[in-house]
């Protein structure tokens, strides 16, 4: 059969580099978890050096075209190609409560999405990376004090610990996306902030929908006991705030 047709409406940009794709999967430690899922092989550059690990590898592929290609190509992967949407799909059909990896060359018009729902599948993630526009990947792995500092940066570093990998270059790709692309990986951290994750969550969300503001302005809207640690934080702009100094504000809400 001929090759995918790369789709535009699914943020489709094949990677052609083989040894970048090898790079990725080996950003995998392969520690604490047997099994791996892949989020949009596509054709399998990079399903192709999963499947040569010790760990037990599944894709899940939202395009028929990729999923008839898989089926065709890689026979090894036998049931395991899930022709869904990963950020629809309940995995505990498939994984029941056992931890398992996540990977992929993201597609980059849902990246930010596929990160919040790692975030609430946390608990059987102990790791997550791979491809993401670079703007994301950075703004993933990046500290206070920056502009690319944001909602995703806190949450990630509230939980696992993250780092940016390397940079990929447009021209690797089939059709060659507008903007460069970069590497990066997360894993879990062995103890969760003391706070509710859904609580966080409201905080950082509602000190960046604002972030030129001082949280003080800022958060006014949220009911807090301050304490006078959090109090002296109340002068500054969210993206000053460490993780942890978000934690401490989330503790001192009264909800």
């Amino acid at each position: 059969m001929s090759k995918v047709r790369a789709k535009k409406h699914l943020g489709q940009h094949f990677l052609k580099d083989e040894s970048i794709a090898e790079r990725i999967a080996k950003t995998l430690s392969g520690d604490g978890y047997d099994k791996v899922l892949e989020i949009g092989p596509g054709m399998g550059v990079l399903t192709q050096f999963l499947l040569r690990q010790e760990y037990e590898t599944w894709v899940v592929e939202l395009d028929g075209e990729s999923v008839t290609w898989l089926q065709a190509h890689f026979p090894k992967l036998s049931n395991r190609i899930l022709h869904t949407d990963f950020l629809k799909h309940d995995f505990t059909r498939e994984f029941g409560d056992e931890p398992y990896a996540i990977i992929g060359n993201f597609p980059y018009n849902i990246s930010s999405q596929i990160v919040f729902r790692v975030l609430e599948l946390r608990d059987q993630i102990p790791e997550f990376g791979g491809m993401f526009q670079k703007e994301v990947a950075v703004r993933i792995t990046t500290g206070p004090g920056s502009k690319d500092y944001g909602i995703l940066s806190v949450l990630c570093q509230a939980y696992y610990e993250v780092e940016y990998c390397f940079t990929v270059d447009e021209h690797v790709f089939d059709p060659p996306p507008k903007v460069k692309s970069g590497v990066m990986k997360m894993t879990r951290k062995g103890n969760d902030p003391d706070v509710e994750f859904k609580h966080l969550k409201m905080v950082v969300k509602t000190a960046f929908n604002q972030r030129r503001k001082t949280l003080r302005n800022a958060l006014k809207s949220l009911p807090f006991n301050h304490t006078e640690k959090t109090e002296s934080m109340l002068g500054q702009r969210a993206e000053q705030l460490s993780y942890t100094d978000f934690v401490e504000l989330t503790k001192a809400l009264t909800l």
